[in-house]
């Protein structure tokens, strides 16, 4: 169908300035650009087109991508309630919650910059951007899928998935998110914040939340791959998580031991978000597929 080829290059570039979006957001905060323009929104320092110094270019920019992420998904929504008014509700779901989070986070972002934030405010922003791209990557692989399924024959749909499998699955994406929330406090927390914080160190916190969510990842990479052999997707799924946590545990290590040369220190706090970001959105979409892969869903789905 020559709408659903349209808008699987619609959702790829969605995904694209989405994550950019939230790339953008990483810089503005290790570079403390946030206030680049001052505290004003959408204006910067009284101009529409900013003062040439770092730290506005670098707000600018990100409120640019950021404006067109959100451009971007309108037009994915409207694509998507339009060409899959009648099915594939999945997708249009997804194009919803990429539209809304990247509403919450214009809201956010504005109120960011002319209020002062808490530090767990300020922590859930990252938090609510993470969504909006995992929410796009599962809108953007999904209308691949479903792209490739319309042009050859049906496929097998193999066995269900266990409710155990299932369950690790689900659980295992949500630890995350709290994990990186934990990083994310930390990035935005002053000396004071960490001291006060429920009187352990964040770092400390983050440190150890990372290190048990790189087993379960681990755990859920073992099963997918070995327990599903009818299941392609899943398999490539749970080697990609697992090998993106090894590669997050690995930039993990290297920032304690660069943490004195501020000069590369940034770049590899920047690698860190990125690959998380990844790593989530990944397990959000496995987090769905184990969904459609329930006995009780493709039950339903071969009665139709």
């Amino acid at each position: 169908m020559k709408g659903t080829q349209i808008l699987k290059w619609l959702a790829l570039l969605t995904c694209v300035f989405m994550f950019l979006a939230t790339f953008g957001g990483g810089v503005v905060t290790r570079t403390d650009s946030g206030l680049g323009c001052g505290q004003e929104w959408p204006t910067c320092n009284g101009k529409l087109v900013p003062a040439h110094t770092v730290a506005s270019v670098i707000e600018y920019s990100h409120r640019f991508v950021s404006a067109m992420a959100g451009l971007l998904s309108l037009s994915s929504f409207a694509g998507f309630m339009l060409v899959f008014r009648k099915r594939r509700t999945d997708l249009r779901v997804f194009s919803g919650l990429t539209l809304g989070f990247v509403i919450i986070q214009g809201i956010m972002g504005a109120f960011a910059v002319v209020f002062s934030q808490s530090t767990a405010v300020m922590a859930l922003h990252f938090g609510f951007a993470l969504i909006a791209f995992a929410s796009a990557t599962m809108m953007t692989l999904g209308v691949w899928q479903e792209a490739s399924d319309s042009a050859k024959s049906k496929r097998t749909q193999g066995a269900p998935v266990t409710n155990g499998f299932r369950w690790l699955v689900w659980g295992s994406t949500i630890y995350t998110y709290l994990a990186v929330y934990t990083g994310a406090f930390l990035t935005h927390a002053t000396t004071k914040n960490i001291n006060d914080f429920l009187g352990i160190a964040p770092l400390s916190i983050h440190q150890i939340s990372g290190g048990l969510l790189f087993v379960v990842i681990l755990i859920v990479g073992h099963f997918a791959y070995h327990k599903h052999p009818d299941h392609r997707d899943l398999r490539m799924l749970g080697v990609a998580s697992a090998l993106l946590l090894l590669l997050q545990v690995i930039v993990g290590m290297i920032l304690l031991v660069v943490s004195g040369r501020p000069e590369i220190y940034m770049f590899i706090v920047l690698s860190h978000m990125v690959i998380i970001a990844a790593a989530f959105a990944i397990l959000c979409y496995m987090s769905f597929r184990v969904w459609q892969l329930s006995p009780e869903r493709m039950k339903k789905a071969a009665m139709e």
